[in-house]
C-alpha cells in the first residue's frame, strides 16, 4: 500500500488541576525520616520537582496536548494542521482534520518515527478520552510487521530501539537533520505563540521520516 507519513507535536497537559494534582503528589525521597527534614526538603524542591513532571505529560496521551500533525500522503506534498490556541477545541480540530485526510487518501499504510511506540498510542488515547471515533483504517496496536503501520524507529532496531533517534538516523544516511530546532523546543516556541514554527518543524520530520523510509526499504 501506499505509505502515508506523518507525526504528532505535543505540549504538556493544559488542565491546571493535572499540575496540581502533580505538585500535591511529590513526596521527599526516603533517606529523609524526620518531619522536619521532609518539610524542609519539599519547601527547596516540590515546585522544581513538579514542574519536571509537568513537563513529562507531553508524552502522555489524554493529559498532554496536541499542537499539531504533520503528513504526506507518499510522495505528494507534506501538510500540517496546527492548533491556533492552546482550547481542546482546537485540538480536536486538528485530529478531527487528519483523520479526514487519511481517509480522503484511502487505503494506506501509515509511517512514522516511533509511531508504534508514541504516536498512534497517543492518538488513541485522546480519541477514547474525549469521545472522537478513528476511522477503521487507523490501526490499533499494529505489530511491527504490520501492513497497516510502519515505523522507522524499529525498521532500524526491532529489538532494543538502540541508537535509533532520527537525528541519530538521518545523520547515519547522510540526510539532512533537525538543525537548531527539536522536540525540547516546542514548548517553549508554543508558549511564545510561535504556531507556524511548530509547524514547519513537524512538516520536516514528516519529510525527514519519509526519506529515512525510502533508504530503509530501498525504495
Amino acid at each position: 500500500m501506499t505509505p502515508f507519513y506523518f507525526d504528532l507535536e505535543t505540549i504538556p497537559a493544559q488542565d491546571p488541576a493535572v499540575k496540581a494534582d502533580i505538585a500535591s503528589s511529590i513526596t521527599a525521597p526516603a533517606q529523609y525520616k524526620k518531619p522536619e527534614s521532609i518539610a524542609e526538603w519539599l519547601r527547596e524542591n516540590r515546585d522544581a520537582v513538579a514542574e519536571a513532571e509537568w513537563l513529562k505529560t507531553s508524552f502522555d496521551g489524554g493529559v498532554g496536548q496536541i499542537v499539531c500533525i504533520g503528513f504526506a500522503d507518499g510522495d505528494g506534498q507534506t501538510h500540517s494542521y496546527v492548533a491556533d490556541d492552546l482550547s481542546r477545541v482546537a485540538e480536536r480540530r486538528i485530529i478531527c482534520d487528519f483523520f479526514c485526510a487519511l481517509v480522503d487518501a484511502g487505503p494506506r499504510t501509515l509511517v512514522g518515527h516511533n509511531i508504534i511506540g508514541f504516536d498512534l498510542p497517543f492518538l488513541w488515547k485522546w480519541c477514547m478520552v474525549h469521545n472522537i471515533k478513528p476511522p477503521t483504517m487507523f490501526p490499533r496496536n499494529p505489530k511491527p510487521w504490520s501492513e497497516t503501520a510502519q515505523d522507522t524507529m524499529l525498521l532500524w532496531d526491532a529489538t532494543q530501539r538502540a541508537g535509533g533517534s532520527m537525528d541519530r538516523l538521518c545523520r547515519l544516511m547522510g540526510i539532512p537533520g533537525k538543525g537548531d530546532f527539536g522536540g525540547a523546543d516546542v514548548w517553549p516556541a508554543i508558549q511564545a505563540g510561535d504556531f507556524a514554527k511548530v509547524a514547519d518543524y513537524c512538516r520536516g520530520d514528516v519529510e525527514r521520516t519519509r526519506a529515512l523510509f525510502k533508504r530503509m526499504t530501498f525504495a
